[in-house]
């Protein structure tokens, strides 16, 4: 179900019924379903849907670099600048070698597995440019001016191992990698998908950059769709291993057709829609061994009917660059309207049930780790890491406060050391008045035992996956917490126990999830059973540290839902880590929380979700704003609310206020002073000169105007 984009007149790549399957024991599953499609000169296109949709297949066959035993077939036709006509798949290996690198270039998800950890980065460039027959001079000049372009200093990344640099430094080093043989088109599958997302935005804006300096075609395939919004020309939307939507930015987020694109779009969570009005997608997306006949979305579809589940449809035509794979495109407005995002700025908080006495307290609590660099540094003095530098913070029942902040701040730290995993060097951390680590080392009175608080204080890791043991089965991995805990369950009270909350949690029937391995669960239903463990114990905070940001998008409400039902059930409290505020808003908006903003290891921000969202005072706190991406097709002219990409290293923290080096309102003063936290109103704290009296020294201080070491973006 594909067909030519009548608007494209120069394609660069031509898809004729393309296909990718792979034999299995229980059949054939097809990855990518018989795809037509035209890919533009010197266009973006975004392709997005959720994980499994064929998107990465997508990607792999536009190289022919399908790994066995795949198969791809149909036509894959690639037009050089000279005009000739190549067939993708029926190149030998030797022409697909040169032509991936010099003519389609490729840049993958994760970053630190696409560089070989023994070689330093500079190895890497000339490697390829003499495999590519290139003159390393050349290429190597060309190599500084893409890293530079990238706002990173050429010599010191060159002169890096790959663990030297950071999550954005490595992704950024991998684009001047796939571009320094001057590739015509750069295929990009999840290339930001690992990083937060202000590091997320700054690559998408210098990706912009560079496709215009180089001419480039660029095609990015993401999971998020809010996430492309404002890089791509066109929008192509995939499911069920084909593409059902197709259109400019514009079109498609703003006037989309097709049930499946409203859906997930209604499904995003945002700062502008009303938080009642975000719902997941009913259902689940379609085997691969087993796909739907008909429209492929008709079992998940309100609108399906008859027609739908016998015929596949064709391409509509809504307008002349937009059209869509759906036989009620033209009612689809209509009988699923989109909420109005005007109404978000009337919205008011949400009543909670918090207590007023809180059951975890950290009072001046400092984490600072040793790091002494490794077996190669046994000789040099080890620097201090300043993870955690100070935080007052109370969490009460249930409660929900959501951390957010870059990766590297302190988040997860800070965290742990919440829930007692993590010893504090300096200040206290307590459990209901109790001292977590005087009751670990029964030291002086001890009123609640380290083992009661040790079952109160839990915690879901971010990747499910490797948190479960793969060796067991869902009920042996459920079962294991409740004998360590409550030796006098018998067995059959235990699997009833186990079968009650998969049940509740959606995985019915639970005899049969209860069987299965962690291996044979999907991402959402591996945190569904971590987030089952962390229940057993009936815990009064829980940690959920990036709980949702492995989900799609589509799934993400769906997590935060559940999290939020069982929190009634069970009067449990959450600290919720994450590096994405429409996330944090969605959950600790919805049970009346807090957002606390952290950054370089302290709490720069702090209070009720409206109050930060609707008047947030750090200009941390609107550069996370500004990096949340929205579902508007059309962001030019917005510049980035900072003065440097990179965050600085928590060895060595800036003097006075910490983010001074990257504030646009920075002046002399916040060099040398650290601001305290100042409470405005409704609660709401902040640690900045700004919230200040016209009085304060601040305001008669000279700005900064010295530019920073990554240079200004």
């Amino acid at each position: 179900m594909s067909e030519r984009s009548a608007s494209v007149e120069d394609p660069v790549l031509e898809l004729y019924d393309t296909s990718v399957t792979f034999s299995m024991d229980r059949g054939t599953s097809r990855v990518l379903n018989d795809v037509t499609f035209d890919i533009q000169r010197e266009e973006i296109l975004g392709v997005v849907g959720e994980s499994g949709s064929g998107k990465s297949m997508f990607a792999s066959a536009l190289l022919d670099a399908v790994v066995d035993p795949g198969v791809a077939r149909g036509q894959i036709i690639y037009r050089t600048d000279a005009g000739e006509q190549v067939d993708m798949l029926d190149l030998s290996r030797e022409e697909l070698r040169r032509l991936r690198w010099e003519e389609i270039s490729m840049v993958f998800q994760g970053a630190q597995s696409s560089f070989n950890p023994t070689m330093k980065i500079r190895e890497h460039f000339e490697l390829v440019l003499e495999s590519h027959d290139t003159p390393k001079g050349q290429g190597m000049e060309h190599a500084h001016e893409l890293i530079s372009d990238l706002y990173m200093d050429p010599e010191r990344v060159l002169d890096s191992y790959p663990h030297e640099l950071s999550g954005g430094m490595k992704q950024r080093a991998l684009i001047a990698l796939s571009l320094v043989l001057e590739p015509n088109v750069l295929v990009m599958d999840e290339p930001t998908a690992a990083l937060d997302l202000l590091m997320q935005r700054s690559i998408l804006g210098l990706l912009e950059n560079l496709q215009e300096k180089y001419n480039l075609t660029v095609i990015f395939i993401t999971h998020d769709l809010p996430l492309v919004a404002g890089l791509a020309d066109r929008l192509a939307v995939m499911y069920a291993f084909e593409f059902i939507e197709i259109g400019t930015a514009e079109e498609v987020l703003n006037q989309p057709a097709h049930p499946y694109t409203r859906a997930l779009l209604q499904a995003v969570p945002n700062l502008d829609a009303p938080l009642s009005e975000m719902s997941p997608i009913e259902g689940s997306a379609p085997d691969p061994v087993n796909i739907p006949s008909g429209c492929t979305y008709h079992p998940r579809c309100p609108l399906a009917t008859e027609e739908c589940r016998s015929e596949e449809p064709h391409f509509h035509d809504t307008t002349e660059s937009h059209k869509t794979a759906c036989f009620h495109w033209e009612q689809s407005a209509e009988a699923l309207p989109f909420a109005d995002a005007n109404e978000y700025g009337e919205q008011t908080a949400i009543q909670g049930s918090q207590s007023e006495d809180p059951v975890v307290s950290l009072e001046g609590t400092e984490v600072h780790f040793e790091d002494g660099g490794g077996i190669l540094n046994i000789f040099n003095e080890p620097e201090t890491v300043y993870a955690v530098d100070g935080v007052d913070l109370d969490i009460y029942e249930n409660d929900v406060v959501a951390l957010v902040g870059e990766s590297g701040c302190g988040k997860t730290t800070l965290g742990k050391t919440a829930i007692g995993v993590q010893r504090s060097t300096e200040g206290g951390v307590s459990y209901r008045g109790q001292d977590i680590w005087d009751a670990r080392d029964k030291n002086g009175d001890i009123d609640i035992p380290f083992t009661d608080i040790r079952r109160a204080l839990q915690i879901i890791h971010q990747d499910p996956g490797s948190s479960l043991n793969p060796n067991r089965k869902v009920q042996t991995i459920l079962a294991s917490p409740l004998k360590r805990w409550h030796k006098d369950m018998g067995g059959d009270e235990r699997r009833h126990r186990i079968h009650a909350l998969l049940d509740l949690v959606g995985m019915s029937p639970p005899q049969d999830y209860a069987q299965r391995y962690p291996h044979q669960l999907s991402g959402g239903e591996k945190q569904r059973v971590a987030l089952i463990r962390a229940l057993l114990m009936n815990p009064d905070l829980i940690l959920a540290d990036e709980a949702v940001s492995a989900l799609d998008v589509s799934l993400r409400v769906e997590m935060m839902d559940l999290m939020l039902e069982l929190q009634d059930l069970f009067n449990t409290s959450y600290l919720f880590i994450s590096h994405d505020l429409a996330n944090a808003r969605y959950l600790a908006g919805n049970a009346a929380g807090r957002i606390g903003v952290m950054y370089l290891g302290q709490i720069v921000e702090i209070g009720p979700v409206e109050e930060i969202l609707q008047n947030p005072q750090h200009p941390y706190t609107k550069v996370l704003m500004w990096a949340t991406a929205d579902l508007e097709a059309d962001e030019e002219g917005e510049e980035m609310p900072i003065r440097g990409i990179d965050i600085p290293d928590a060895k060595n923290p800036p003097s006075g206020c910490r983010f001074h080096t990257r504030c646009p309102e920075a002046r002399e003063i916040c060099t040398e002073r650290e601001p305290d936290q100042f409470e405005t109103e409704n609660e709401h704290e902040t640690a900045c000169f700004l919230v200040c009296d016209d009085d304060h020294p601040y305001w008669e201080s000279d700005p900064i105007v010295d530019e920073t070491e990554t240079g200004e973006p």
